[in-house]
């Protein structure tokens, strides 16, 4: 196998560059071409890899790409799950290049969904076409590509509930999480869910002169930052009543063997160019940033940012704000807690609207199956490291849903690094990171199916 992927570097790297020249931005609606273009892109390429079928199914939003490869129905089936859209690439004066014109530098492919997902899903579009084409296909494949992964998976449960028996296998494997590093392979084994709201604090009917109106009214945008800064106390705990209270502290053994994990915190600062982390007291870096919830500001606006001055007292201001959350917690129960809150926090003087955006629930993978045991023997393999089990601080809102309607557990056997500044500019996937998962992914089938016997 590892034979003929070196001798179709070339054309497996150009393919994923054609992928990643079209900016399919499931967000703005702008570029729905260009998520059909996408959507197609992928069939014809799960066609060109050897798939039986490969079709596009329609939903009320963006398509679904849906592939398979049947060698023996007695086989084990494996569904694989990734997803073409990619995140907006705003702010753009912040990119080195153009985040739609892949650039490859120091043995790294520069361009809004290098990693996230585009160069991890194809990953699989590429080792089906090695195992086919080294007859070494160990058991049956499906693919199921979205494009709304990124807005939510808003429509992905209506096509799962109606395409049980298409997507029946028995289980998932999924590339769109990282590992520690290079050479310290590893396996996620939990994703944090999350529930995503948009508030809009509204004071006067319209803007007004702050000199004629200024300290006599409530500026939405004062407010506004006044009702955020209290979400939190001093210690970076929420102060949302009862959004701690289906949170399941971990025991001291698991929070040891999680921060047992290779993890240097200056190297960490660094990194970012920051010269002090912050979070929730009496928890480590790891820990805040993988199995605690958390609740952050994603965007805010109001008033005037042009160029220049406009003194005006704002008539509304706005907010994103996202919660990450924890095993126990639901993504609906915690966006009525926040909407309940936000709403007696505000002040007599202005209105405010809490709307729901998208949610998806914790995960958390077992350890001792046969799905875990087949992706640990798959990495060990080809890294030369058995994989350590991490928890991700991420979320992939389909993983909970395939568990409750396929009854399927999800294998988290991504290949990206922190440094691949996902969702922000310049972000980037390394060619080692793109090969070894087309190297890999054809040693989990092979472990797999071995086991499964």
């Amino acid at each position: 196998m590892n034979n003929y992927i070196d001798q179709n570097r070339d054309k497996f790297l150009n393919e994923l560059l054609d992928l990643l020249r079209i900016p399919s931005v499931s967000a703005d609606s702008k570029y729905k071409p260009d998520m059909l273009k996408a959507a197609e892109y992928v069939r014809d390429r799960m066609k060109e890899a050897g798939a039986d079928r490969a079709e596009i199914f329609e939903t009320p939003g963006h398509p679904v790409v849906y592939g398979e490869k049947t060698i023996d129905p007695n086989l084990p089936t494996v569904l694989i799950y990734g997803h073409y859209d990619v995140q907006p690439a705003d702010p753009l004066d912040l990119w080195n290049s153009p985040p739609f014109e892949p650039v490859i530098k120091n043995d790294r492919i520069y361009a809004r969904g290098a990693c996230d997902d585009k160069g991890q899903f194809y990953m699989h579009i590429k080792a089906l076409e090695t195992m086919l084409a080294t007859d070494s296909l160990t058991c049956n494949i499906k693919m199921m590509i979205e494009g709304e992964e990124e807005i939510g998976s808003s429509h992905l449960e209506t096509f799962v509930k109606e395409n049980r028996e298409l997507l029946k296998c028995d289980t998932i494997l999924i590339s769109d999480t990282s590992i520690i590093a290079n050479d310290v392979p590893s396996i996620e084994t939990g994703l944090r869910g999350l529930t995503y709201v948009e508030v809009e604090v509204v004071g006067a009917n319209r803007d007004l002169h702050s000199g004629v109106y200024g300290g006599g009214v409530a500026n939405p945008i004062n407010v506004l930052c006044e009702m955020i800064a209290s979400l939190k106390d001093e210690d970076g705990h929420i102060t949302i009543p009862g959004f701690y209270d289906k949170v399941q502290e971990l025991s001291v053994d698991e929070r040891e063997a999680l921060n047992a994990a290779p993890f240097d915190l200056q190297d960490y600062k660094n990194d970012l160019q920051i010269d002090d982390v912050e979070g929730e007291t009496g928890y480590t870096t790891i820990e805040r940033t993988s199995v605690r919830p958390t609740l952050d500001v994603n965007g805010i606006w109001g008033g005037y940012i042009g160029e220049g001055a406009k003194t005006v007292l704002p008539s509304k201001a706005n907010a994103k704000i996202s919660m990450r959350l924890v095993p126990n917690q639901t993504d609906q129960e915690i966006c009525e807690l926040f909407s309940k809150h936000f709403e007696s926090i505000a002040p007599a003087s202005v209105k405010v609207k809490v709307t729901p955006h998208h949610g998806g629930l914790p995960y958390v993978t077992p350890t001792d199956s046969v799905e875990y045991e087949a992706a640990a023997l798959a990495m060990e393999e080809s890294f030369g490291k058995k994989p350590i089990p991490t928890r991700g601080g991420g979320s992939i809102p389909i993983v909970a849903l395939f568990e409750q309607e396929l009854g399927r557990k999800s294998i988290l056997m991504g290949f990206g690094l922190d440094i691949d500044a996902l969702h922000s500019p310049n972000e980037s996937y390394g060619l080692f990171n793109y090969y070894k998962g087309i190297e890999t992914i054809p040693l989990f089938f092979k472990h797999y199916a071995a086991l499964k016997k």
